[in-house]
């Protein structure tokens, strides 16, 4: 399933997006507060994107490639959904990563709420974690933006600082978005792949 915002088209990753994974993965910038650091070499990333293409198929949801609408083959991020281990609990947790390049334009945001609302209203998640560093202040607005809200903080790793943990359920998207979606300022397309 691709999803159009305004501005960007979502889609599902392809073993064909490997070098536009690793070249964002393994850039120290897009790391500076991830504390495993950037991938280390090709063969991770291969594994790693393997895996994304892997959850498409078993959930039906998963991690989307991101281009704009103006250079729809121009990679410029990867965000979505990851079933994760973290602080020792099992959690959906939504995660983005966009190249330098496109970073101060709003993208995460805008992809964020993208994928929020296919979460939400066409697979049924029940609730969608999102874990960010304490002194990651430009992801904590983001999530800010797209409605997450805090639930705790986690020292989840030794010798890093501690990450936040914010939360966005069901329950609470559906009392926010669906009354008035109709109105709402933001448009979302969901198209089937071809």
């Amino acid at each position: 399933m691709n999803l159009i915002t305004k501005r960007l088209i979502l889609r599902k990753p392809n073993i064909n997006d490997l070098c536009d994974f690793y070249r964002i993965y393994a850039d120290p910038a897009t790391n500076v507060f991830n504390p495993k650091g950037p991938i280390a070499d090709i063969n991770i990333a291969h594994d790693t994107l393997q895996q994304w293409i892997n959850q498409w198929e078993q959930q039906g949801y998963g991690m989307w490639a991101i281009s704009s609408l103006e250079a729809q083959f121009n990679i410029v991020g990867f965000g979505g959904f990851t079933q994760r281990q973290f602080a020792g609990q099992h959690i959906l947790n939504l995660g983005y990563r966009f190249a330098i390049q496109a970073w101060g334009k709003g993208y995460a945001t805008e992809a964020t709420k993208a994928m929020l609302q296919m979460g939400f209203e066409q697979c049924q998640l029940k609730l969608i974690n999102a874990t960010v560093r304490i002194n990651h202040h430009a992801s904590q607005k983001v999530l800010q933006k797209a409605g997450f809200v805090y639930d705790k903080t986690v020292r989840d790793e030794p010798h890093v600082l501690p990450a936040h943990v914010y939360q966005y359920s069901l329950k609470k998207w559906q009392i926010e978005h669906l009354t008035h979606y109709s109105t709402h300022k933001e448009h979302l397309t969901l198209t089937s792949l071809r």
